[in-house]
């Protein structure tokens, strides 16, 4: 029950109706017994929405499309790995002080290790490009003693970019190949990995029958980790299983961006058993 003490948690974006946020948060704040509540607002201006989050107190925020970037300039100050990924996804309310970080690569990260696999000293293969594979790419870089990356994509500016951004930020090795026309070099980048990610699109529903690249690519000895979590099984997922690769779920990352959200935020750990069942429940996985 709200009263004139309860602390307001928000998203902004646009779309934002089929968020499972809400549902997620309030939740969350009802089993940990906090006095919250957590809305969903779609905004199409982004300096209108920080503002109003000064202006109301709003005690936090999520972020999501189209405006991870456009929130930057408008926030006091800005973790630096979400500085590098140039995507927040959160903002804390620290009296008045508006702090931006991303969660999106920290969810992923805490995946990786949940599921038992250390990206230290591991080289990575990222298919993709674009806002995932950069939150993924930077918060690997630059928390884990990867011995490089390579970037596989199919727009080829977007890949270098990544690439060199890479190495010059994080200091590790890192490479751009492009997935369409170099097929000799995709597959032999991605068979020399030891871990590979899929931050691409390629999978996800209503496209589940299709896979960013031949299972036989990945060694059996690899990790392979897929971002896309619609479905929760992806058809990448199922197959590099079949060849002996330990796998793991785009649902477990979207699960943990909340969950560091979460505890952010209130600073109590967060149900995260409840939080998991909410989430599997929405999308049919166990």
């Amino acid at each position: 029950m709200t009263d004139a003490h309860t602390r307001v948690y928000c998203l902004i974006g646009d779309p934002v109706r089929h968020s499972l946020g809400p549902k997620i948060h309030n939740a969350s704040f009802g089993e940990v017994g906090i006095n919250a509540v957590y809305v969903a607002f779609q905004v199409q201006d982004a300096t209108a929405a920080v503002n109003g989050i000064r202006a109301l107190g709003i005690s936090g925020a999520s972020v999501t499309i189209p405006h991870k970037l456009a929130v930057m300039p408008l926030l006091d100050e800005i973790d630096e790995v979400a500085r590098m990924i140039g995507a927040v996804n959160t903002i804390v309310n620290e009296g008045g002080k508006l702090f931006g970080l991303n969660t999106d690569g920290a969810g992923a990260l805490k995946a990786l290790k949940d599921a038992g696999i250390e990206p230290a000293g591991k080289k990575i293969a990222i298919i993709g490009s674009g806002g995932a594979a950069r939150a993924v790419g930077f918060t690997l870089a630059a928390k884990e003693r990867i011995a490089g990356v390579a970037v596989l994509g199919i727009i080829t500016q977007e890949a270098a970019k990544l690439a060199a951004e890479l190495s010059e930020k994080t200091g590790v090795s890192a490479s751009a190949i492009n997935l369409d026309k170099e097929t000799n070099d995709a597959r032999g980048a991605v068979g020399a990995a030891d871990l590979v990610i899929n931050t691409s699109p390629v999978g996800m529903y209503p496209a589940k029958d299709t896979t960013p690249i031949p299972p036989t690519w990945v060694r059996a000895e690899a990790a392979v980790f897929d971002v896309v979590y619609t479905p929760p099984e992806t058809r990448l997922l199922r197959e590099v299983a079949a060849l002996g690769c330990r796998t793991v779920r785009g649902v477990d990352m979207f699960i943990n961006q909340a969950v560091l959200q979460f505890e952010r935020w209130t600073g109590k750990p967060a149900p995260v058993s409840l939080m998991r069942q909410i989430v599997l429940k929405k999308f049919g996985a166990k």
